[in-house]
């Protein structure tokens, strides 16, 4: 049997495991932000990760906790949207990041002063939020929609909102905690915004893949409708059960949801993804 290896020239199966300690060290970073830098000098982040920390400070309840049970209700609603696979990648990372948060809470703050502490956690929450998305392990809503929202952009209600919810948060930590912690708040959550930028830089560009199946025509529509790719018949299959090939272009995180639906159709369907000396095949679900 002919041994598949990815992009980075590793065996499939060993390409798992590196995503799995990804995915763990992904929510630990974070973990190590949140704990280490940011709670000690009462700096709050927006999204999830402020919303839970400025819960913590105001009831003095772990923040592991609230990270927990806030972002769990995302995970079961987006279950329907999401294989199981990525399902389980996702609560990992959620559940590294809850008990690093737990384990760390106790250690006292690594920066005494607040700027630099910023600046540091700020980086350390969002790299490692960004580390746990790109390997799979998302804290939060992430549904196959997530592969468009990066693309581009979130729908202008969705920005609105999220805007508004990261407002509130900053406002209520200033008014608690002084405006001078505001401003170093405001420096934390842009330099997070920054690192999970940078960690998911290239995911958005689009490369080439070739499909070679025996269900064409099916697997093409599936993807128009799904992914909202539309892919170009090459080689239509033959008489006598000659397998045709589709051509499209994808981005690193349309891979899994594109293996998912083309497997679904034909379990033995290749995927060539990439072009030129850079090539390499999707493994089968």
């Amino acid at each position: 049997m002919k041994r598949r290896y990815g992009e980075s020239g590793l065996p499939l199966d060993m390409r798992k495991g590196v995503r799995v300690l990804s995915v763990i060290a992904g929510g630990l970073i974070a973990a190590v932000g949140l704990e280490l830098f940011l709670m000690p000098h009462k700096l709050i982040t927006g999204g999830i990760a402020g919303l839970s920390a400025l819960l913590s400070h105001m009831t003095e309840m772990r923040l592991g906790l609230f990270l927990f049970l806030l972002n769990l209700p995302f995970i079961l609603l987006s279950r329907k949207q999401i294989n199981l696979r990525f399902a389980m990648y996702t609560m990992l990372g959620l559940i590294c990041l809850t008990a690093g948060s737990l384990a760390l809470h106790r250690f006292p703050a690594v920066i005494t002063e607040p700027l630099p502490a910023a600046l540091a956690g700020g980086l350390c929450l969002g790299v490692g939020l960004g580390i746990s998305i790109r390997f799979g392990g998302v804290g939060g809503p992430a549904p196959e929609s997530g592969f468009m929202f990066l693309r581009s952009g979130p729908p202008k209600w969705a920005e609105t909102a999220l805007m508004l919810l990261n407002c509130v948060i900053l406002l209520c930590a200033g008014a608690l905690f002084g405006w001078d912690q505001a401003m170093y708040s405001i420096i934390a959550y842009l330099l997070a915004f920054e690192g999970v930028r940078f960690s998911l830089r290239d995911l958005t560009r689009s490369r080439p893949v070739w499909i070679t199946t025996n269900r064409c025509t099916e697997i093409r529509e599936a993807l128009r409708d799904e992914l909202k790719r539309e892919a170009k018949l090459v080689q239509a299959a033959g008489p006598e059960g000659q397998p045709g090939t589709l051509f499209c272009l994808a981005t690193r995180m349309e891979e899994e949801a594109l293996a998912t639906i083309v497997h679904s159709f034909d379990r033995h369907g290749e995927i060539v993804v990439g072009g030129g000396e850079s090539r390499w095949m999707l493994p089968s679900n």
